[in-house]
């Protein structure tokens, strides 16, 4: 097997801890307490490493970062790696005075989750109440301190109607970019699925938002679109593909091709306690066994598509078939295609409410 070309970008998931409940959360459900969290010292020579193999983006994340009394500490360690630092935060637990303690320490760019453009919709989709005005609070905290900002707003059946007011809202809090991340189904969202799934119709109706917002506001606001794989025909090249541009550390210190992919069973992921992350990312098992083509099923096998999409998202194909190693069912050609379409049947009739994120219901991985 020719040698991977380097990743582009580590996702660093500094802790699990994290004050809202989001019933789409993409961390995995069994949730690793602060007591098996990697140190500061760990984590900057993570980055050091990352920084030799070839990194260039440094994604700081969580539950919520913010949780970590030495983010600063972490920040600086980034820095002094050279990475260009993005802090993913919900921003309830960061006032001015931290966010420029961050700033002064080197952090480049801040990524604000919000859940709704309305407030009480927001705080109910969070399980935070007073979680939305916080935000705001912090938006503005950001611009003070002189960073970019990114507005990140993930989707779904009961927010997608106010896309229209979620993309003012990126306006009127001086965001440069919009991430319209529709919900992706493993983990927490799987559970919360028939409560999240949207619509063709709303689906149909986003895109033409996008669509026209794209155009009206070039130059002002940049809109990233993630789609919902349920709709789609052709899965999506999942970050990347497996083990081509992306690594993700846990906070416990496990290596991952995507942060989803401790939902997979049978998997020895390597920590970087024991491992260089160098020698994760060209040698070990895990990133290998569904990186490039050799291991792909029929009818991916011999695809046209096989180098674009690179069999889609493994932990999709297992959340909907049990078979890690099974063709995306969001792909057209997939024997089991239909069970997109039999989910969105049933969210479409179902009445249920969400089962929150709850470190109380986590265990630590073994």
């Amino acid at each position: 097997m020719t040698a991977p070309p380097p990743p582009l970008g580590l996702l660093a998931e500094l802790t699990h801890r994290c004050p809202l409940r989001c019933p789409y959360c993409s961390n995995p459900v069994e949730l690793s307490r602060a007591s098996a969290e990697l140190d500061a010292e760990t984590w900057g020579r993570v980055f050091r490493e990352a920084a030799a193999l070839g990194v260039l983006q440094l994604h700081l994340s969580g539950g919520e970062p913010a949780a970590r009394r030495d983010l600063p500490e972490i920040v600086a360690h980034a820095a002094r790696a050279g990475l260009y630092s993005n802090l993913i935060t919900s921003g309830v637990l960061l006032d001015a005075g931290k966010l420029q303690a961050l700033a002064d320490a080197g952090l480049d760019h801040v990524q604000l989750s919000v859940q709704d453009a309305e407030e009480a919709s927001a705080d109910r989709i969070g399980g935070l109440r007073g979680g939305h005005a916080r935000k705001l609070t912090f938006a503005e905290a950001v611009h003070a301190a002189g960073l970019p900002l990114t507005l990140n707003a993930v989707v779904h059946r009961q927010n997608l109607d106010r896309l229209p007011a979620l993309i003012d809202l990126a306006l009127s809090l001086g965001a440069g970019r919009l991430e319209v991340a529709h919900v992706q189904y493993y983990g927490w969202a799987l559970r919360n699925r028939d409560a999240l799934l949207p619509s063709r119709a709303q689906l149909d109706a986003a895109t033409r938002t996008v669509t026209e917002a794209r155009a009206r506001l070039q130059g002002r606001l940049v809109i990233d679109y993630v789609v919902p794989d349920y709709h789609a025909h052709r899965p999506k090249a999942c970050m990347g593909g497996w083990g081509r541009s992306f690594i993700a550390v846990s906070p416990a210190g496990r290596a991952l091709p995507c942060h989803a992919a401790e939902s997979l069973p049978g998997f020895d992921f390597p920590s970087v306690r024991d491992h260089s992350l160098a020698d994760i990312w060209a040698h070990s098992e895990a990133f290998n066994r569904f990186r490039g083509t050799g291991w792909m099923p029929a009818p991916c096998q011999g695809c046209e598509h096989r180098e674009r999409d690179w069999g889609g998202c493994r932990c999709q194909a297992f959340a909907l078939t049990g078979e890690a190693a099974a063709t995306d069912p969001a792909c057209a050609l997939s024997p089991h295609h239909h069970l997109l379409d039999l989910a969105v049947q049933e969210a479409a009739v179902a009445e249920g409410d969400f089962t929150y994120r709850e470190m109380a219901r986590a265990t630590v991985p073994g």
